[in-house]
């Protein structure tokens, strides 16, 4: 799993018991995995469809320093399936896991699109691949 962001746990990211509140976690998450899936699709225009269930097994507390990870499970034909582990930066202890997220590309009208990807692409890849076109 590739670990891409990195969150430092705040005073107002706190819930009543004084440790890291579930539903600030869940907003990271669902930003993280908008973000991974614009990237990978080509398109601003991305949302999400479905969440599995959301595995709490430990907690962060203010100062804390947490990563979030996400992995592809599989690219359907207007969407991808991604799984997400947020983690404790020091520790490497794991906070939350989503096992499946699914997000969907959409065209202009905010309709399902196919997106025609199948695999990972890296930015780096892309551009040195726009380099060669442009040279040759």
């Amino acid at each position: 799993m590739r670990f891409h962001t990195r969150k430092w746990v705040k005073p107002e990211d706190l819930n009543a018991n004084g440790t890291l509140f579930g539903g600030r976690v869940l907003a990271w998450v669902d930003e993280e995995a908008a973000l991974y899936s614009i990237i990978q699709l080509e398109n601003k225009k991305v949302v999400t469809k479905y969440m599995s269930e959301i595995n709490f097994m430990s907690t962060a507390v203010e100062g804390d320093i947490i990563e979030i990870g996400i992995d592809v499970i599989k690219f359907g034909i207007t969407s991808i399936s991604l799984n997400c582990e947020v983690r404790n930066k020091m520790t490497h202890e794991s906070i939350v896991t989503v096992d499946n997220i699914i997000m969907v590309n959409l065209d202009e009208k905010g309709n399902p699109k196919p997106h025609g990807k199948t695999k990972i692409e890296y930015v780096k890849d892309r551009l040195a691949k726009k380099e060669k076109e442009e040279n040759s």
